[in-house]
């Protein structure tokens, strides 16, 4: 008797259990490359633009304001180098939000234009302490096949050349769809 009404109870939990798995979501892992291009030269087109020059200058740094603002349209590619397959865009903006800290405000859209994702885009707004070694990037939705995306990035600087500021940035995103 014990044993049949064990079994009544298990099953029931086992179904739960299953139906659980079943409608969890599965965790896509994707690795792009940021190019953050400041300053033009004769094989790159600045993909990012001060739109708003700050008044209050950032400590160390003599090209840099708080307040400034650039507009992005940054190529994101399959690996680091410039050649590499264009996989899509990141589009938004950075602003300099700190006065004492190299921190900014980034919000994008990371917009795939070829591959398996294309058509799709992962929106981001971030605090991006650019000094740090890995900052967070907190998905805040997505379209395509990332409708209701959840989960975060993690970016790290690649190369960054201080006379141009131009940039290589590796970016892992994590989502759950």
């Amino acid at each position: 008797m014990a044993t049949k009404h064990s079994m009544q109870l298990i099953l029931p939990a086992l179904v739960a259990l299953a139906l659980v798995a079943a409608v969890a979501p599965a965790t896509t892992h994707l690795r792009f490359y940021m190019h953050d291009i400041v300053t033009a030269d004769a094989s790159s087109p600045a993909t990012a633009v001060r739109v708003v020059r700050g008044v209050a200058p950032l400590p160390n740094d003599p090209t840099n304001r708080f307040g400034d603002m650039y507009a992005i349209d940054d190529a994101l590619t399959e690996g680091p180098g410039a050649s590499s397959p264009v996989v899509g865009r990141a589009q938004g903006y950075y602003l300099f939000a700190s006065r004492t800290d190299a921190a900014l405000l980034l919000s994008a859209n990371m917009v795939f234009t070829a591959g398996k994702h294309n058509g799709s885009a992962i929106a981001v707004f971030a605090r991006d302490a650019i000094l740090d070694t890995v900052r967070e990037l907190p998905v805040v939705g997505g379209s395509g096949a990332f409708r209701g995306a959840t989960g975060y990035g993690l970016l790290r600087t690649h190369t960054f050349n201080a006379t141009s500021n131009n940039a290589v940035l590796q970016i892992d995103m994590y989502l759950d769809v």
